[in-house]
């Protein structure tokens, strides 16, 4: 009986920081996006998808305003989108995203958990060839009728639309982002994510026990605080 609540409880903590990452990296993207944009929505695309992305996690409504008010403040931190590229165990090509008020520190931790983790940096470009930067819009497949939007769709800038029972992916090239964006807001059609991804252009086959350290490294990165997102193209 113990083992299992034990279990449970790992799993709820799990979760909880799950979300926990999710909301932070959403509220230092409405940070960039209000400062870039300003804080109205209507009058800032950036933002609409950094508030379209919040309801998709299930972050509350107090939080995501009270994130844009504090975007608007002089008090709050410039944040900078800084790319860091390099290598995990066996070969494998990570990029990982940051969004950082001190760059001096982010680029020394991930450094360190890379190194710490078998691992090892590179300059930049060494692996963002290996990757194409794409659209990636999640939708409830109940929300899109693939026989009448399809072909508009593709008008719009899709390239590849992957039905699921989950969720439907649609895909852009990184240039029509914005574009598809227009389109799926003149339809009211409203994503459950609209995110800017690194995908990879190939994979790798790698056996378990490699793969565990490779997802070792990439686990250390996803928990660092400026850490946004990281990819690789582990099979």
């Amino acid at each position: 009986m113990g083992r299992i609540f034990e279990k449970r409880k790992h799993k709820m903590f799990a979760r909880f920081d799950k979300m926990a990452k999710a909301f932070s990296r959403i509220g230092k993207d409405i940070a960039i996006a209000v400062k870039q944009g300003g804080p109205l929505p209507e009058n800032n695309p950036r933002l609409r998808v950094c508030i379209q992305n919040a309801k998709g996690v299930n972050m509350p409504k107090d939080r995501i305003e009270s994130a844009i008010k504090r975007a608007s403040s002089k008090e709050e931190k410039d944040f900078q989108e800084v790319i860091y590229e390099g290598y995990a165990p066996h070969g494998v090509p990570i990029v990982v995203e940051t969004a950082t008020d001190n760059p001096t520190r982010t680029v020394a931790n991930v450094r360190l958990i890379f190194s710490k983790n078998s691992g090892a940096m590179g300059n930049s470009g060494s692996v963002a060839f290996m990757f194409d930067r794409k659209g990636v819009f999640k939708f409830d497949p109940a929300a899109i009728n693939l026989d009448e939007l399809e072909l508009d769709l593709i008008d719009a800038g899709a390239e590849e639309i992957e039905p699921g029972d989950e969720d439907l992916t649609l895909y852009t090239k990184f240039s029509e982002f914005g574009h598809m964006q227009k389109f799926l807001e003149s339809r009211g059609l409203e994503a459950k994510s609209a995110t800017l991804q690194y995908l990879p252009t190939t994979t790798k086959e790698l056996p378990e026990d490699q793969q565990d350290e490779v997802l070792k490294l990439v686990e250390a990165l996803e928990a660092d605080d400026d850490v946004q997102s990281v990819y690789h193209n582990l099979a």
